[in-house]
Parts: C-alpha cells; structure tokens; sequence
C-alpha cells in the first residue's frame, strides 16, 4: 500500500475553518481535504472564502509537512444541474491552487447514470489537463451495480471511485455491510478514495471511526484494509469528522495505522 495516507477533513462546525487543518498538521496527519460546506445557517464556508494569498500559503505548508491535499466540492455541485457548474469550476480552482491530488464530487442520481457519464466528462477533461484525479463518491442512495454501470459508461482512467463506507452501510440492499457492497464493486470501479464514518445503519451519523459497530469488533475496518490491499489501493483514507475532543481522531489513525501494517505483514 505505498503512498496510503490517513487524513482528517474541515468542517462547517469548526471555527476558525482552519482548525481542523492546523489539528492535522500537530499531530502528523499526512492527509487533509478541504470540503467548502456553507450552510444555510451561515455556518461553514466558500471556496471563494479563501483568497489567492491565503490558499498558496495553506499550499506551502501541506507541501513542507509532506501532506497530500484533496477538494470535495460542496453537495449541492452537481454536473447534471449546470447552475451548479460554477461551483464545480471554483473547487476545480481551489484544488489547483491548493496543489491538491485530488477532487472529490458525489454521484448525484444514480438511475441517471448514462446521464452523469455524458454530463461529468468535461470536469474529468478539465480535471486531467490540470493535474488533479477526479473522483466519484457514492451516495446511500447508490448501489454497487450504479457504479458499475458508470465506469462502464465512462473512460478508462478518466474518473476513479471514492468509496464511502458509511454511505455504503445505509445502501438497502448492503444494509449494515458495506464490505458486501465493497465486495460487489467492479474491477473497473477503481477506488481512489475513500472516506471513513460509521453508523447503525439508521442513519448518516458520521460516527467516528471505532466509536460505532467498530468499538465492539475491528472485524469490518480489518475486511476493509485487507480488501483495499487487495485491489492495490494507494490513495488517502479521510476521517470526515470533526469531534469533540478532536483527539478521537488520532485514536483512530493510530488504531487503522496499527491495523494496515498488520495487514500488509500477513
């Protein structure tokens, strides 16, 4: 698994905005993704919040402490609703400044699939001419068979996967399992990134990880680190919380870090 990070992501409750980036980067987390999340309310941000200045200096520190830096655009950015596609454009933007790998959008309909293929190709285009991966993260209302059918639909190498697991536990038909829908996912579904909460299956509580079914039994994060191995997975493996106290984070690097060296010594 060279390269595999773990990383922590901002959050619309986190105030500065910058807090859970200066949490990452004191205690040694070689990941960090930035996830511009306005809310109604007025809590979160903008990408357009982070002006030229502040986002070379945001680049310049993930680069000397070594940190990889991934973008997930906000929610409602969606490449079959064109109002939204200056949204899109801005996280693109945001990425390249940031120097991030990556950047992360949701699969919207999923019984639109033919639809998103044709409508997502030229961020992919955009995407690739930048430098930046593009990555597609299942919903819970995505099954495996919907992303199946999408990187059928798609290019090879244009787009890759960001397997969600906890979205993937609240899917009806991997009800609590999301190492079934992991299990079901094509060859061609190539999982770039992957995002880590846990839940009940009652609901997308983004619990954090070893806090949910996981505090009982490391069996599903151990099924899961195996699989990933198994499929040559080299990306970053992103915590989406922000916790209270943030420590819960660390326990959690160190338990998954301890668990992919036991893996990859098997």
């Amino acid at each position: 698994m060279a390269g595999l990070r773990i990383g922590c992501q901002s959050a619309f409750s986190a105030v500065p905005l910058t807090a859970p980036f200066e949490f990452a980067l004191a205690n040694g987390f070689d990941s960090f993704e930035w996830f511009p999340d306005k809310r109604p309310d007025g809590a979160g941000w903008l990408a357009s919040d982070l002006d030229l200045p502040f986002r070379q200096a945001l680049r310049a520190r993930a680069r000397d402490a070594g940190m990889r830096l991934s973008v997930h655009a906000p929610v409602w950015a969606d490449p079959l609703v064109p109002r939204t596609h200056p949204d899109l454009e801005s996280s693109l933007r945001l990425a390249v400044d940031l120097g991030a790998s990556l950047l992360n959008i949701h699969l919207t309909d999923p019984a639109r699939a033919p639809d998103f293929a044709s409508a997502v190709l030229p961020l992919a285009q955009r995407c690739s001419i930048s430098g930046v991966k593009l990555a597609i993260e299942n919903t819970p209302a995505a099954s495996p068979e919907d992303f199946n059918r999408l990187f059928a639909l798609l290019p090879r190498g244009s787009a890759g996967m960001c397997l969600d697991i906890g979205h993937a536990n609240l899917h009806s038909t991997t009800h609590n399992d999301y190492i079934g829908f992991l299990d079901r996912l094509a060859p061609e579904a190539r999982i770039l990134h992957v995002h880590l909460h846990e839940n009940h299956g009652d609901r997308d509580s983004h619990l954090v990880l070893f806090t949910g079914p996981s505090a009982r039994s490391d069996e599903g994060p151990r099924a899961l680190v195996r699989r990933l191995i198994q499929r040559g997975f080299e990306g970053s493996l992103i915590l989406e919380q922000w916790p209270s106290p943030p420590t819960l984070l660390t326990t959690a690097r160190d338990r998954l870090a301890s668990l992919i060296a036991e893996e990859e010594a098997r």
